[in-house]
């Protein structure tokens, strides 16, 4: 599947305006536009705008990591650092898994700014879903 294709399974992900670059099962980058309307008090990128891309492109890299018979993920655990605000520019996200396994997979997320700079990152399981039967 192309980003494009990824990211109309995620409708969320879509209206919040989360655009996917790079999406393999060893990488997925996605960005997030600094805008007022995603922002808190003092034109800081709203938190959970920042988890929504998280979120976003982890769930593409675990989806990408399904083992044989699973159908979907979930995420089930996730833990943010924020370490800088982000007051404008383009946040960009890199999700790598750390370790799949036929029932879970671990992720990690890098957030940072247009220079480069660390925003947040966040550590994450996805579970995987298998049909009934």
């Amino acid at each position: 599947m192309d980003p494009e294709q990824l990211l109309e399974l995620m409708p969320f992900a879509m209206h919040s305006g989360v655009r996917l670059h790079t999406v393999t099962k060893d990488e997925v980058v996605g960005t997030l536009q600094w805008t007022p309307e995603r922002c808190t008090a003092g034109g800081i990128m709203h938190g959970g705008a920042i988890m929504t891309l998280a979120d976003s492109c982890a769930a593409v890299c675990a989806y990408l990591n399904l083992p044989e018979g699973a159908e979907g993920t979930a995420t089930i655990e996730s833990s943010t650092r924020f370490t800088r605000a982000l007051r404008s520019g383009t946040l960009t996200a890199t999700s790598r898994p750390v370790r799949v396994t036929r029932t879970i997979a671990f992720l990690e997320t890098e957030l940072r700014d247009h220079d480069g700079r660390l925003v947040a990152s966040v550590s994450q399981i996805q579970t995987y879903g298998y049909p009934r039967g």
